[in-house]
């Protein structure tokens, strides 16, 4: 087991290394930068203050000492400078994550107590009017886009109340924060729900189907423990891979959603910044969630060994 973790570790480190070249050198690829940007906003172009500007900034250097400039601060906990705001990059993003991160938890906390519940009930009584009905549900949160369904409960909000929800960024109790997290998690988290309950159901009914199901009931187990204790724990793998999967991308759902509810976070700051072409945000944004998809990635793992007993990480 400590070889396993010491090799996925190291691979860890190497992917986020790949990651960081790919990161790094596709930004440059994109036609036009910030100098450019702010002297067509200008009006003129000066080739002197233009030339200035890039020494300033440092883009006008080779793109590999560019890069280990980059790399090499990102180790020391120096993230650079924004374009921008001219502030450090480390005091533009730090503010922005825990906003970003209770919206995804309490999205994700949604999908799986949601998903996973429902998805059992579904496999159960399958072919029952319940199960086709969760089914229709299932399908439905697929199939909506999250922003539009964001822009939806904000229609209804105006029309039954008369305004909008607004963000309270310092909520002072569990409420508030609750509160002010949960409209935008359900409609980031509705979708996810949907695909943890789908892969729930058909883990489910494959588990259900065993002879060892059969047995327990042929011995008198109730309903809940063969359905709990027998099936779930046993359908359980593909169900944590899919909420791994959808904690890592989760990210990708919350830049409409935070751009909808007007939400100060992460993923609507790394929009803003790609319009700018601010490239000290961009990148260690973009690096902040890798590290996330990553780590998500060698949790599952680790998870599987937790529950289900057969599989072990050996030499």
């Amino acid at each position: 087991m400590f070889a396993y973790l010491v090799r996925r570790l190291g691979l860890m480190f190497v992917t986020l290394f790949g990651i960081s070249i790919v990161i790094f050198f596709l930004l440059r690829i994109v036609p036009g930068n910030i100098v450019d940007i702010l002297f067509a906003a200008a009006g003129y172009v000066d080739p002197a203050d233009k030339a200035n500007l890039q020494k300033e900034l440092g883009i006008d250097q080779p793109l590999v000492v560019q890069y280990l400039h980059w790399i090499g601060g990102l180790l020391r906990g120096d993230l650079g400078y924004s374009y921008v705001s001219e502030k450090p990059a480390l005091d533009e993003i730090l503010p922005r994550i825990p906003i970003t991160a209770r919206l995804a938890g309490l999205a994700l906390l949604f999908s799986a107590s949601v998903g996973i519940p429902l998805g059992v009930i579904s496999a159960v009584y399958q072919g029952s009017k319940l199960d086709y009905a969760l089914r229709v549900v299932s399908l439905s949160g697929l199939s909506l886009p999250s922003f539009w369904l964001g822009l939806l409960i904000l229609t209804a909000s105006v029309a039954m109340f008369g305004d909008i929800p607004l963000f309270n960024p310092n909520p002072k109790t569990w409420a508030e924060a609750f509160a002010t997290y949960a409209i935008p998690a359900m409609a980031v988290g509705f979708r996810s729900s949907a695909l943890t309950m789908r892969i729930t159901r058909s883990s489910m009914l494959e588990v259900l189907r065993q002879d060892y199901i059969r047995t327990a009931r042929a011995k008198g187990a109730s309903d809940a423990s063969v359905n709990f204790n027998h099936a779930l724990r046993n359908a359980i793998l593909p169900v944590i891979t899919v909420v791994g999967i959808e904690a890592a991308f989760l990210i990708g759902g919350l830049i409409v959603t935070e751009t909808v509810f007007n939400i100060p976070g992460v993923a609507r700051f790394l929009v803003e910044a790609i319009r700018w072409r601010d490239y000290p945000i961009v990148q260690n944004l973009v690096m902040f969630i890798a590290v996330v998809v990553v780590f998500a990635n060698f949790t599952v793992d680790m998870l599987y060994a937790v529950f289900d007993p057969r599989i072990r990480y050996s030499d």
